[in-house]
């Protein structure tokens, strides 16, 4: 049977790092298991960046996940699509790239034990892997692998939403991810030359042909092998054949999902709840799916009284120029994500730093796909940040191939309702300014008869959609509930680590794409024993009452 030095159980985001940087060292054998299939160069769906709705809204790169029926949102199940593909989510998300808040990281090292993962020290990690096209400074990098492009803005609503918020009182900032993360501006994203650069092109393809590193698609981990309290080798299951595999270290990059559901699945968890299922216990860890965080959001969208929207792009005879376009020179209106600006503030005056995030879209469109009307729109995707919302991940039974129970438990707190109430509010201040007066037709939604507290919240649980950022459920720490460690090695076992969102102690502040990307970066040196990449203390924006 083969034996690899490191096994690395999920090619997704974290997994494309650490496959990249674990086989560095010719002498160090590195296996790669993807349940999903290869991220295929032809597919457009995972390659466009306007064709992000496609694999949102079909199962071939997805695990399309839902959660259980939640109790504050009228029983809805929400949809939970994670990506089931060489490249994870990466080939699948809207490709906003924002890394967090300086203050997530010192509120992150205020934990006993993760004085290593403050802002200071986790500034270096997000540069190194940064290839920033429109220029290196002290706080972003221009060489690494992934590539980040700074949008145009071009179209006039852009215009027009920059000046409203100005006109309410908020700044512009240069730089989300610099020293000012509050205010508003252009987010960077993803792609690189029009074409969508996710973690397996940036950090997998380059390397692929190493021949100490092998990458196997469509092989699903069922369990982690263990001899007494050592993790040796997984077995996983590939096509018809079920094979294990032995290592001298495992390293989960599952996901907020998935990892939690394979260490359970491998006696790992809540012990009593493990038992019941007929699992062997080999550590009892009651963190283990616990502590889930996610970001609920939902769209205040508008009707727009001049034809300078993006709906025409919606209109079938139109989508064969639109693609030729892009397939010819990778320009267009498909050669965006079309969430090029947007910000973070704060609700009130008793929070230290934004707790509300805005994407502005300069169309009136469902994540599926669907409009709320025919004709021209623009629209805001809003929601809190540092929500004390908090849900889980647990098995239903000892078979792998049962998806777990999801439960994040959104609107379960005074907190997040408040939250949500402020959320609407500044978002019609902002969206009423005279910058809009000449494009602003009427309120499509929430729609200007939603007006009290009552009826906000209601709304709120009636549209609310996950912004698919699921995180925190095997959070490192020292405290009882914690599952790794600051090395994220997980607790009461041996050569075993989770690396992926769900080590974070608390979500951070915006998209976590980069956050995952900066983790595994730091986790690849934390393996190999590096000495670490030096802090670098700049200074960063703080509200002074």
């Amino acid at each position: 049977m083969p034996s690899y030095d490191f096994i690395i159980v999920g090619g997704g985001s974290a997994g494309s790092v650490l496959a990249n940087r674990l086989s560095t060292n010719p002498k160090q054998r590195v296996l790669v298991l993807e349940a999903g299939l290869p991220d295929y160069r032809l597919d457009f769906r995972i390659h466009m960046p306007a064709a992000l709705t496609y694999p949102l809204a079909g199962r071939t790169y997805n695990w399309w996940y839902e959660s259980e029926p939640e109790p504050f949102m009228h029983n809805r199940r929400i949809y939970q699509p994670r990506g089931k593909v060489l490249g994870g989510s990466s080939c699948i998300n809207g490709m906003i790239y924002i890394r967090g808040n300086a203050m997530d990281y010192e509120k992150w090292a205020r934990e006993d034990g993760l004085q290593n993962w403050s802002y200071a020290h986790c500034l270096p990690y997000f540069k190194r892997f940064e290839s920033r096209l429109a220029g290196a400074n002290q706080y972003q990098g221009a060489t690494g692998p992934l590539y980040l492009t700074t949008p145009e803005c071009d179209n006039p609503l852009f215009d027009a939403f920059f000046q409203a918020v100005q006109q309410a009182g908020y700044p512009i900032t240069k730089d989300v991810n610099g020293f000012q993360q509050e205010g508003f501006g252009r987010f960077e994203r993803t792609t690189y030359r029009g074409r969508r650069w996710n973690a397996a092109r940036a950090y997998v393809h380059p390397v692929k042909n190493r021949r100490n590193l092998t990458v196997k698609c469509r092989a699903l981990t069922t369990r982690i092998l263990f001899q007494g309290r050592r993790a040796v080798g997984v077995e996983y299951v590939r096509g018809k054949k079920r094979v294990r595999a032995f290592g001298g270290e495992i390293i989960c990059c599952g996901g907020a999902i998935n990892s939690p559901q394979l260490l359970q699945l491998s006696g790992i968890g809540p012990g009593s709840a493990l038992s019941d299922l007929g699992i062997r216990v080999v550590a009892d860890l009651p963190g283990v799916g616990e502590n889930l965080q996610d970001h609920l959001e939902l769209y205040v969208q508008y009707a727009c009284q001049q034809p300078v929207s993006m709906y025409p792009a919606l209109k079938w005879y139109n989508q064969p120029w639109i693609g030729l376009k892009w397939l010819v020179g990778r320009t267009g209106e498909a050669a965006t994500n079309h969430f090029e600006a947007g910000g973070f503030i704060r609700s009130n005056d008793q929070v230290a730093y934004p707790n509300i995030q805005f994407h502005f879209l300069p169309l009136a469109i469902r994540y599926d796909g669907t409009s709320p009307r025919q004709g021209h729109g623009y629209q805001v995707h809003i929601g809190p940040m540092n929500t004390d919302v908090r849900g889980y991940v647990k098995i239903k039974s000892a078979n792998p191939a049962d998806y777990p129970r999801i439960r994040f438990n959104y609107l379960s707190t005074e907190q997040e309702r408040c939250e949500w109430v402020e959320a609407i509010r500044k978002t019609r201040e902002i969206m009423t300014q005279p910058a809009f007066d000449s494009f602003r037709g009427g309120e499509l939604a929430p729609g200007e008869q939603i007006q009290s507290d009552a009826e906000i919240l209601d709304f709120v649980a009636r549209e609310g959609e996950s912004a698919y950022h699921p995180s925190c459920t095997c959070a490192m720490g020292t405290h009882a509930m914690a599952v790794t460690d600051p090395e994220l090695r997980v607790h009461g076992v041996e050569s075993l680590r989770v690396v992926d969102a769900s080590i974070m102690p608390y979500v951070t502040n915006g998209n976590i794409y980069a956050p995952v990307m900066m983790i595994a970066e730091k986790a690849a040196d934390l393996i190999r024993g590096n000495t670490p990449l030096a802090p670098e203390p700049l200074p960063y924006f703080q509200y002074a009452n």
